[in-house]
């Protein structure tokens, strides 16, 4: 007996779920981010004497540039067709929604050679850096080759059509490495503002804690990403 597959209804309401669940954390985990760097580290600015202020830049503007409107720009391709203009607006919208990452990230990363050029520190010397400066190429790399290849000049169609899923399955892993490297920034922070002999911020604190949960939050949104982006459908591997 054949198993029967699911329905329409059915399948759209599990990705509008999904969906739902990609924007709540998304705005969680701005909210939480943004707490952490105004309402305990003292605020964001581009020129001040409290050096620390300049690098409260950084953390914000990364999230909400490769993972939020990453996240967004990833999830523009599950909106339901409507018609053909609606495909050429989604794509245009994934474009956009990367672009503005890119643009985004270029800040967080002014601001943290701004922050270490300020308070004497050696720049690009740990994993985080390190990861944070090749996600950064992936990410343009991949948004010019999808510029090149689906929007101007554009290559020939089965080119295109070759391409698609290895363009969607890079964008996938570069965002995947975009959440990692954001994971290691929050530990990285953490670990500085625990050391010795300063220690100012105590290991069981609520900033400690705000920051842990944080991290947890911007986890959960890239695996519901992913989980909004793949197809789960189980009745398609039933015998």
């Amino acid at each position: 007996m054949k198993p029967e597959g699911s329905s329409p209804a059915t399948t759209s309401r599990a990705a509008g779920a999904r969906t739902l669940a990609v924007h709540l954390l998304a705005a969680a985990a701005t909210a939480l981010v943004l707490l952490w760097c105004i309402g305990f580290r003292g605020g964001l600015a581009f020129r001040s004497s409290n050096k620390q202020q300049i690098f409260n830049v950084h953390p914000p503007i990364m999230l909400i540039g490769f993972i939020v409107l990453g996240g967004e720009a990833i999830l523009a391709y599950r909106v339901p067709l409507r018609s053909a203009a609606s495909r050429d607006a989604r794509k245009k919208a994934h474009l956009a929604l990367h672009a503005a990452a890119l643009a985004l990230a270029s800040v967080g990363l002014y601001a943290v050679f701004k922050y270490h050029a300020e308070a004497d520190i050696p720049n690009l010397y740990s994993l985080h850096a390190w990861l944070g400066i090749a996600t950064f190429a992936l990410y343009a790399a991949q948004w010019l080759a999808g510029f090149l290849a689906f929007f101007f000049p554009g290559a020939a169609p089965e080119t295109r059509r070759s391409a698609v899923p290895w363009h969607a399955v890079l964008g996938l892993l570069v965002f995947t490495l975009a959440v990692g490297t954001a994971q290691l920034g929050f530990l990285e922070k953490m670990t500085f503002l625990q050391a010795p002999p300063a220690r100012p911020v105590a290991k069981y604190g609520a900033e400690a804690l705000l920051v842990n949960f944080t991290a947890i939050v911007v986890l959960l949104l890239g695996v519901a990403v992913v989980l909004a982006t793949v197809d789960v459908d189980a009745t398609r591997y039933a015998k």
